[in-house]
This record gives C-alpha cells, structure tokens and sequence, in this order.
C-alpha cells in the first residue's frame, strides 16, 4: 500500500489563509453559512496542489468548479440581494485560478462560467425590484473586470510557461552539447594514447623482429643438423619454430598497428562497401549458421572513404560479432541510414549481434589496444578500426543492444561523414595519411 504525500502548507496557503480569516471577522459576523464557506475555501486553498498531485489531468477542473460553487454560495449568503453583496469579488478566485491552470480559451469559458454563475442571481434580484440601465451598466462593469483580471493574469502564466520551456530547451542543449563535448575529448585522448603507444609499438616490434630472426634461423639449423641422429631435439627444434613464427606474425600486427595507414578518400557507396566485408567474413567462417538481416534505407549519400581500408574496419567488426555469436550461431543485424536530425551530416552504420555482449566496464575501453572479451586474442582489432574511422573523421560508439529492447547482444555505431563536412577534404585531393 502506497503511502500518500500530505499537504503541506506554503508562505502563499498561509497567507490565503490569513485573508480568508480577516473575511470572516468582517460583517456579516453573525452568519454561520458564511463562516462554513470561508473554510471550505481555506481547506480548499490548502488541499488544491495536494488535489493536483493526485488527479493531474482532471484535479484543475475539479478544483475551479468546487470555486466557483463556494463563490456562488458565499453571496447568497452576505446579502439582502444576492447579487449586491459586498463579496461579489469572490469570483475574481476561480478566474484567476483558471487563468493560473489553462490556456486563454479554457480560462475565458471558464470566466464566463463564474460570470454566468455571478449573473444567475439577477433573475432574483428582478422579480423584487426594477432594474435600472445603470444597473445593467454596473453588473457588466463587474463582469468585465472578471474577465480583464483572468486574461491578465493568463498571459503573464502562458509566457512564464514559454520563458520556462526555453530554459529547458536550453537546458537540454547544453546537455547535449556537453556530452558531445565529453564524447569528443575521450575520442581525442583515445587517438592520443594510439598514437604514443603506435610509436612505442613500432619501436619494440623493430627490436623484437631481428631477435626473432636469429632464433628461427638457429632453430632450423639445429634440426637440420641433428634433427636426424636426436628426435628430442628435432622436437624442441620444431616447437622453437612455430612459437617464433606465432610471434613473429603477432609483431606484425604491432607493426600494422603502429604503421601509419595512407587512405585514398573516393566517393564510395557504403553499403557497398559494407555487403563486400559482410560477404568476406560469411565465406571464411561458413561454419557458424549466421543470418544477416540487412535494412539498407534507400537513396544514401556517397561517402568519401579508402575502399580497402573501410572494409578492413568492416571486416574485424562483422568477425568479432562471428565470435561473439559462437558455434551456435545467432543474427547479424546490419542498418545503414542517414544520420539523424541535429546531427552532423553522415552517414551511420549499426552492426548489431545477439551475442552476450561487452561488459559495461570494458565498453569505454574496448578501442583501446591489448583490451579484448577473447581468451586468445590480443586486443588490437577494434583499435586499428577505431584508428581507420578516427582517420575518416567519423566516429565508432558500442551500444548494448539488451538496453534498448532490441537484442540480447552488442551494436557498434559507425559514423562517417558526407563530402559537404567542411573538417574532411575534398575527394579530389583526399590522400590521408592516418598515424
């Protein structure tokens, strides 16, 4: 059972309150049904953003009529003629109540419905005395100001809640703003930790390589020697081999990793581009039944990218989502469209798999190198992607696609721009160098 939030009262209830009590003490004193009136509108007064809480699509109605009705009530009850007495300006309460709550035609149908409830009391008042054109003239008089005073105080509420939107709009772009800003810096401090640690890469493989030479080539002498005469050292001799041929193809990932790419930017097709990758990766691992499912949105722009290296980028990604998926296999679902309204002018890919994803805690790490989810991997694929994209000027996010509904697995968002950004060059004199 949900425990309901009491009223609470404010320095503006109080002093309501106050108002009313001095109401009470005025004449006439002695008028029980006035007295019961006036608190019916304190505890009103008290309880209406208690009654707005709890109905808040209907408690505004609820509330202006209940007004009206005490309004009603309290004049019947302060004067020989109803429509004479002294608290005739009660209405002024539900009209700017309206006002307060609703738009200017809800609050003029309102006002005429206080005004009406006001005037309902001039069929009385004419069956006792005659009624004069002065006193007409004065009714309408009164029933004017109700109006003037709801439609005041309406626009005063209607450009508080435009200034009020404002802010909030601004304040939703700014957040937006601020967490492109946050995404860009982590982007370039990525790009950085690349660049100094590509050097560093390329240094150590240079060293690393002439080493591995030498034992190779040792190894291979020793076999050749007295491979014959002792098995035991032919075995080891053979073990020495192939470590040092799986070493030296690991520094040769070092070495594409630290190496500076050339890109040839061309309009290029994306999704062709894109369906070459996908094609590649389905006739080398035919093994594991993956279904691609493919939602390509028509009339794309062309993207200036180097052909080979896109797909390369392409490639390590649709292969990392092979492996995330497994023997079992599973769906690749692949979506290329326009980038969306308020955002750079592009176009996005989203490769997403229905594997068991990336850990949240490796999510803004997984670009950076020797990070990897595999048991034998190295953790320098999606660093040499991101450092491709990176190099086209666009960028790479991982998503979990659990989060929004849509799958089980991860999706990566890739993001290039279109030939009319001004940060890329021209296709025509588009030969980047990405270090």
């Amino acid at each position: 059972m949900t425990e309901t939030k009491r009223p609470t009262i404010n320095w503006m209830d109080a002093l309501s309150l106050l108002i009313l009590a001095g109401l009470a003490l005025l004449p006439p004193v002695q008028e029980p049904h006035k007295q019961l009136i006036l608190l019916a509108f304190g505890v009103l007064q008290v309880a209406e953003s208690w009654v707005l809480a709890r109905m808040p699509r209907r408690g505004s109605a609820y509330v202006v009529l209940l007004k009206i009705a005490l309004a009603t009530l309290l004049i019947d009850h302060t004067g020989e003629i109803s429509i004479n007495s002294s608290y005739w300006p009660i209405y002024f309460l539900p009209a700017v109540t309206a006002a307060e709550y609703f738009g200017p035609v809800a609050t003029l149908l309102w006002t005429t419905l206080a005004s009406a409830a006001y005037c309902s009391y001039l069929y009385q008042a004419s069956l006792e005395f005659e009624l004069t054109e002065e006193a007409y003239g004065l009714l309408a008089i009164r029933v004017l100001f109700f109006f003037l005073a709801a439609m005041v105080v309406n626009r005063y509420v209607v450009e508080s809640r435009k200034q009020t939107q404002r802010y909030q709009d601004l304040a939703e772009t700014l957040a937006e703003t601020n967490r492109r800003l946050e995404q860009a810096q982590a982007e370039a401090r990525r790009s950085e930790r690349l660049a100094a640690l590509g050097q560093l890469s390329a240094g150590l493989a240079h060293e690393i390589r002439n080493p591995l030479g030498v034992i190779k080539g040792s190894a291979e002498m020793l076999n050749q020697k007295l491979g014959k005469a002792d098995p035991l050292t032919a075995e080891l001799a053979g073990y020495i081999s192939s470590e040092t041929n799986r070493l030296s193809a690991l520094v040769s990932r070092f070495l594409d990793f630290a190496r500076p790419l050339h890109a040839d930017l061309a309009l290029q097709d994306i999704t062709a581009v894109l369906d070459r990758a996908l094609s590649d990766v389905a006739t080398i691992r035919k093994v594991a039944p993956i279904r691609i499912e493919k939602n390509y949105e028509p009339n794309l722009p062309a993207v200036p990218l180097d052909e080979s290296l896109c797909q390369q980028a392409f490639v390590n990604i649709v292969q990392n989502a092979y492996d995330a998926m497994g023997e079992a296999g599973g769906l690749l679902r692949v979506k290329v469209a326009r980038s969306r309204p308020g955002e750079r002018s592009g176009v996005e890919v989203r490769l997403e798999d229905t594997g068991p994803g990336i850990p949240p805690d490796l999510r803004e790490q997984i670009f950076n190198p020797f990070v990897t989810t595999k048991k034998d991997g190295v953790g320098l694929g999606l660093s040499i992607v991101s450092k491709i994209i990176d190099g086209h000027h666009g960028s790479i996010r991982i998503e979990d696609a659990s989060a929004a509904g849509s799958g089980t697995g991860a999706r990566f968002v890739v993001f290039f721009p279109v030939a009319s950004d001004s940060s890329i060059p021209t296709p025509e004199s588009a030969h980047l160098v990405i270090s």
